[in-house]
């Protein structure tokens, strides 16, 4: 924003919403890339890709499937905080929930940044895209033990997992760039 105008708050609400928006954005490109993966034959060793929700993109459970980094992560939260085990009817909902918050806060703190810092949203938040997918994909998740390290992947992986980034990027500076005309 301009600096005259620049407000943390009306910065973090913005980027709450565009955060939100931009999850369920991501989630609907996966759930695309996955139907048109599927039908096509996969590369020898490749990894099923699914939505971040820990759905397979059509709606069905994944049982066979290992748990994804969203459901691990609500595993560790849910024993951890409320010592409470998964049902295996739970993990998908629950592993949901932490791609939303996950995204919905990442957005907060990106609409927060875009008020001090406006060069963040330099090229319709791609660039931002690409950076929470480096931060949060490649670093941090496997540092957390939520997945293998990067080489435990094929490039498919990383393209995937790097282009669902870019969709929520622009998605979240886009809706971030439109709520904050509104307040």
């Amino acid at each position: 924003m301009r600096e005259g105008n620049a407000n943390i708050w009306k910065g973090i609400v913005a980027g709450l919403a565009g955060g939100l928006v931009a999850s369920w954005t991501m989630n609907q490109f996966q759930a695309a890339w996955t139907r048109l993966t599927e039908n096509s034959e996969k590369p020898h060793g490749a990894q099923s890709m699914q939505p971040s929700d820990g759905s397979k993109g059509d709606g069905q459970d994944a049982k066979e499937q290992d748990d994804d980094a969203t459901v691990k992560a609500a595993k560790a939260i849910s024993e951890g905080v409320f010592g409470h085990e998964l049902q295996e009817s739970e993990k998908r909902p629950a592993g949901a929930a932490v791609h939303y918050a996950f995204g919905t806060l990442t957005g907060g703190l990106y609409g927060a940044l875009a008020e001090v810092v406006p060069q963040v949203t330099t090229a319709t938040g791609v660039p931002f895209g690409a950076a929470f997918w480096l931060l949060a994909d490649e670093i941090s998740v496997p540092l957390l033990g939520l997945s293998k390290g990067p080489t435990g992947y094929p490039v498919s992986t990383h393209a995937y997992a790097l282009a669902s980034h870019l969709v929520y990027g622009a998605t979240a500076e886009l809706s971030r760039r439109a709520v904050r005309q509104i307040l």
